[in-house]
């Protein structure tokens, strides 16, 4: 649309930056067996349209499904997807459940609770897919159950890409403990909508549980989740605490490299990922030029400044907080040639406080706290 202006001059005119495109980060799908429309994802808003949807074949074994999708809302989820695999359970037809969700861009979790009906070697297969999964899109996160055994028991995994929570839970109108990933996500949700997806899930009261079939001691927990052994089994316990009810008491991944240590750094970066998908893929096909590479900073840097001011990403100035370089530099005349734009970007996100020490100094005037 043009202006049209009466006289010639200097008009002011306030135009406001682009919106940032957001979207809904904590939406998970579960996989399970029940009966149901097989391997296509059933959106959810509320726990009693899980009874709508899905029903348990009495003949069947035993599902954790409708216990992980009902602590999912009870704990602060509002979206979710539910995929059915059927009522017979195994391994085939979990990776085929799995597989339909490739395409599916509408989530950033993935739970699958019934892993645990599965045999036991089945259950580490099925474990390691879902971590392929994950690592191979790169825009999800995987919340995994171990089995209910005891801390020395708990199968060791690695991957960027997930996390795992003990004990298992006991909760309302079950028979027995059951898998603690759906109650989890829900805390992941409510995470991101009241703190932002750069806040640690962790020290959230779990709502609906009544106990837990493990209470690990000191000595467990250390073995858990060692204060600074990187590689080490990395399983963030669920604690009840004297007071304060059961809570998560762990913010870890299961990965090996430090950078990658904290579920909330690992998860900041996924969302990145899922932005830049979203909202640069209209340059392809672009004149790769310096219009080109402007666009894309200003963009970026826009987007980052947003997360900035959010509080994902530590620093005083946004000049400490990232760095988005998109030149002649990054994309010398090689790269031109075969089509490709390279962008370097740099954030510092912000990294949880695990341990608060408190130092108590003893002096000649009484003790201080410092």
């Amino acid at each position: 649309m043009v202006t049209k202006y009466p006289i010639p001059g200097v008009y002011l005119e306030e135009v406001s930056p682009k919106p940032v495109s957001q979207f809904r980060t904590g939406v998970p799908a579960f996989l399970g067996f029940t009966n149901g429309d097989i391997n296509k994802p059933k959106m959810l808003n509320l726990w009693t349209q899980f009874e709508d949807y899905f029903t348990q074949n009495p003949t069947s074994p035993h599902s954790y499904l409708s216990y992980a999708v009902r602590g999912f809302f009870e704990n602060g989820g509002h979206l979710c997807y539910v995929v059915s695999l059927g009522n017979q359970p195994n391994l085939a037809a979990f990776k085929a459940g799995l597989a339909v969700l490739e395409s599916f861009e509408e989530i950033d979790l993935i739970c699958a609770p019934d892993i645990m009906v599965l045999n036991r070697n089945e259950i580490g297969e099925a474990q390691t897919a879902i971590i392929e999964h994950c690592e191979k899109l790169g825009d999800r996160f995987a919340i995994l159950d171990p089995e209910n055994v005891p801390a020395k028991e708990i199968q060791k995994l690695t991957s960027d890409y997930a996390a795992i929570y003990a004990p298992w839970l006991k909760v309302k109108e079950a028979q027995e403990y059951v898998p603690p990933c759906g109650y989890v996500a829900g805390i992941y949700a409510k995470s991101d909508r009241t703190g932002g997806i750069h806040q640690s899930p962790a020290n959230y009261i779990l709502e609906g549980v009544l106990d837990l079939s493990f209470h690990f001691t000191n000595d467990e927990l250390q073995y858990l989740n060692p204060q600074d052994e990187i590689g080490g089994i990395s399983v963030n316990c669920i604690r009840a605490l004297m007071g304060r009810g059961i809570r998560i008491w762990g913010t870890r991944t299961l990965s090996q490299d430090p950078n990658w240590r904290y579920i909330n750094v690992r998860r900041l970066f996924i969302n990145v990922h899922r932005w830049i998908e979203r909202n640069l893929a209209d340059v392809v096909f672009e004149p790769n030029d310096i219009k080109l590479w402007v666009r894309i900073e200003r963009e970026l840097n826009h987007y980052f400044e947003s997360l900035f001011q959010e509080g994902a990403l530590k620093g005083r100035t946004t000049a400490e907080a990232f760095y988005v370089k998109c030149d002649a530099e990054t994309n010398p005349p090689e790269l031109l040639n075969s089509g490709q734009v390279v962008t370097e970007i740099g954030l510092a996100p912000v990294i949880p406080s695990e341990f608060i020490v408190i130092r108590l100094i003893h002096g000649a005037s009484g003790v201080t706290i410092a």
